[in-house]
């Protein structure tokens, strides 16, 4: 890829700003509020540079009660098989509140869709700020994430790619035309944290600076960037008989997202004091270390490959035909 070829996309006139996907995850909550407080609609009305805003809570009925969900994981209830399924009385709350976020938002994989959903979570790894996508070719999102970099230098700002099929891609900001989650940590469910309240406060200014910049005619250099593409979870070990957990992430690993985890380091330590090691081939990047929203999931870690992309330089497109044919 040419960093210097400039690639033109459409303009992208109608963003929507998500908190509340997991109802404890109280950053997204806090600010969509403040931002729904301020305007529920908000429009620049330059000529060439307008923009509509949506802010909204996903799940609200989480987010009354501060739990994650009521019966099901909405941020895994927007695969095309959930959003275009059969639903009725006793669908489970999520799979019908993601089919009213589909008609509200999308339709998933439409040109009615809104052009950029970006979804807000909290983590309680340590885990700076993430902008999560399913592509390492997706050059708005990572034009953004480069964005980011820029003009949060004290903030370790990281982009990490799941690169799963958009068909079967499973969270709130697919049904957008691009999207992506903004994950910042670390913060425990339930709690707001001054200092990662400020931060996706300054992430969100920061993204809606940036498209409206794009939608002015502003071309963004390209350059190198780092991609985590995520590899595989690993589990906690468990007893073979009553499933329980048989140890905890190990000291030397704990807080340590994003540092390499090479062959024979410690991995687990057992509830006994024994040292687990990792026996992977290859070393690898630990993150969402010790999640405690995946303890259901049985993930204890998950793990990534590192490897550079050269993003090419966009601008906006002068006619939105042009701009269609460069889309991912």
């Amino acid at each position: 890829m040419d960093a210097d070829k400039v690639v033109c996309l459409p303009r992208l006139s109608r963003v929507a700003v998500c908190g509340g996907t997991h109802g404890n995850e109280l950053s997204g909550v806090y600010l969509v509020r403040e931002m729904l407080k301020a305007n529920k609609k908000v429009t620049d009305k330059e000529e060439d540079n307008s923009l509509l805003v949506t802010t909204l809570i996903s799940n609200p009925l989480a987010t009354q009660q501060c739990r994650r969900y009521i019966s099901k994981d909405l941020n895994r209830c927007f695969t095309n098989a959930s959003l275009y399924g059969p639903v009725s009385d006793v669908s489970p709350y999520e799979i019908i509140r993601a089919q009213e976020l589909n008609a509200t938002l999308g339709p998933k994989g439409s040109p009615e869709a809104v052009d950029l959903v970006c979804d807000l979570h909290n983590t309680t790894s340590c885990m700076g700020l993430c902008v999560i996508a399913y592509s390492d070719s997706d050059w708005i999102c990572l034009q953004i994430f480069r964005h980011l970099q820029k003009q949060m230098p004290d903030v370790q700002v990281r982009y990490l790619n799941y690169a799963i099929s958009r068909e079967e891609a499973y969270s709130l900001d697919t049904v957008g035309k691009y999207g992506f989650g903004m994950e910042i940590g670390p913060q425990p469910h339930g709690v707001v944290r001054s200092n990662i309240y400020t931060t996706m406060k300054l992430g969100v200014q920061h993204m809606l600076e940036w498209v409206r910049l794009f939608n002015s005619g502003t071309v963004f250099e390209g350059g190198s960037v780092d991609v985590f593409t995520v590899v595989q979870n690993i589990d906690y070990p468990r007893d073979p008989e009553t499933q329980d957990i048989t140890a905890a992430v190990h000291p030397q690993l704990q807080d340590r997202d994003f540092c390499l985890l090479r062959p024979d380091d410690p991995l687990f330590q057992t509830f006994s004091g024994e040292t687990l090691r990792y026996h992977g081939e290859e070393p690898l990047y630990p993150f969402f270390i010790n999640e405690s929203a995946y303890y259901e999931k049985n993930i204890a870690l998950l793990l990534a490959r590192k490897h550079s992309v050269m993003v090419p330089a966009i601008g906006r497109s002068r006619s939105t035909e042009e701009g269609h044919k460069n889309m991912i």
